[in-house]
């Protein structure tokens, strides 16, 4: 699935689309909707990369056990691939 943002949007924000990506990404990870390996590949950045930003912002990289699990499916089915 594809999301398509207008054009007006991102220029509301002032921000590029890579930016306005890591905002997402953060957002929805801080709701707990996306895992921290989720959130790093929605914002297309490695897990240490998306670490640091969070970290940057002073936002808990809450990972709890099931958060590994996931990444450990994540990890399987690239694994499979």
């Amino acid at each position: 699935m594809s999301l398509v943002i207008p054009d007006d949007v991102v220029h509301a924000t002032r921000m590029s689309v890579d930016d306005l990506r890591v905002e997402i990404a953060m957002l929805l990870f801080m709701d707990d909707k996306l895992t921290l390996g989720q959130a790093a590949r929605f914002a297309g950045m490695s897990q240490p990369e998306f670490q640091t930003v969070l970290g940057q912002r002073r936002i808990s990289p809450h990972y709890d056990v099931q958060d590994f699990r996931d990444d450990l499916e994540t990890l399987d089915e690239i694994r499979s691939k």
